[in-house]
């Protein structure tokens, strides 16, 4: 017997789950700021937006953080991708290194290591530089030991330096080879009766020790003793700051500063430390024989244990306001003032043409 039809829809008796969501439906979340969450429907992955806490019976994953998915813009809709973690895209990687020690940049900087001994591996030139009297017969020099030569974009030397001032060419050098601390004695000692040491407490900022670098070669001092912590090492920022005086210049480092200085005593050495709070100042100073000059770092400067170890301590008068001066020109001062004292001692003796 046929029943005859009803007009009226039929009601749904499909069962419901938690908020009264379709069970057959597979819906993406929506919910702004929050993504959603993971589930597995029928062996297949599936997003839901159901909360957990609603869904009794029904077991459901945790999901680490890593494994977390985050949304991505396509064609104006969002898709849930799965992803490691949340990632700013202009951040730099805490890996990676600030600055690469092989790495020097700079016209100077780089025409003395063409013009000294030092192996370069590899040398990156814009093509207008390439051809320029002080650098193209130098580079055929180099290309005979093995050097390999690349003209390339200045944007190229841009992204290799950071963004630094390369001038238009950057060179790959083997790593800097420090000297011992002995050898550095025993050659200042042979170079002159009453030599002159520097010796950098802490100093972090390439820009400084380069400068402290370029000054102390300039004024005729035999070597610079630096820590191997806590402090910076011969960068490439060093190097560019030094504008080419390592090629000439030793630099000893040492793994304990206390040690290095009763070490230079035991050589004949005086030691001068520089402090804003020592009671005598630069210009009353005697500087005589074989030295050892500190320079303390650019926010704390000498470290008290570095002090006790020092013979003397001597500051740099100031008159203004600023309560001490920037670590590189501390330097400059002393090293002047020491030289200027031996200057005015030496006589000249004046050739008389008959």
């Amino acid at each position: 017997m046929d029943l005859p039809r009803s007009s009226a829809k039929p009601s749904s008796a499909r069962p419901t789950r938690g908020v009264g969501k379709p069970a057959g439906k597979r819906i993406r979340a929506r919910v702004k700021g929050k993504p959603a969450r993971r589930d597995r429907t029928f062996g297949e992955e599936s997003f839901s937006a159901q909360n957990p806490s609603n869904r009794q019976g029904t077991p459901h994953r945790v999901t680490k953080r890593s494994e977390q998915p985050e949304s991505q813009e396509l064609g104006g809709r969002k898709k849930m991708i799965s992803s490691g973690y949340h990632r700013n895209p202009l951040a730099k990687d805490p890996s990676e290194t600030p600055e690469n020690p092989d790495l020097i940049y700079g016209r100077h900087a780089v025409l003395a290591a063409l013009e000294s001994d030092r192996q370069l591996n590899r040398l990156w030139i814009i093509p207008r530089l390439r051809y320029d009297p002080h650098f193209h017969s130098l580079i055929e020099q180099a290309k005979a030991k093995g050097t390999v030569v690349d003209e390339v974009a200045p944007r190229r030397l841009e992204q290799m330096t950071q963004g630094a001032n390369h001038q238009g060419v950057a060179a790959q050098v083997a790593p800097y080879t420090y000297w011992e601390l002995a050898d550095l004695i025993t050659q200042a000692k042979s170079k002159t009766e009453h030599p002159v040491i520097l010796v950098a407490d802490g100093i972090e900022d390439p820009h400084n020790l380069g400068a402290m670098i370029r000054t102390a070669e300039a004024m005729g001092s035999q070597g610079l003793v630096i820590p191997q912590r806590r402090a910076v090492g011969i960068t490439s920022g060093v190097s560019k700051a030094a504008t080419g005086a390592l090629e000439n210049f030793p630099v000893a480092r040492v793994v304990n500063l206390s040690r290095a200085l009763e070490e230079l005593k035991a050589a004949g050495f005086w030691i001068y430390g520089t402090t804003a709070g020592a009671e005598t100042p630069l210009h009353k100073v005697k500087f005589e024989g074989a030295i050892a000059l500190v320079i303390g770092s650019e926010g704390k400067g000498l470290n008290l244990l570095t002090q006790r170890n020092c013979d003397v301590l001597v500051s740099i008068p100031t008159t203004g306001k600023t309560p001490s001066l920037n670590a590189s020109v501390a330097t400059a001062m002393t090293l002047y003032e020491v030289y200027r004292q031996r200057w005015s001692e030496a006589v000249y003796l004046e050739t008389v043409s008959e």
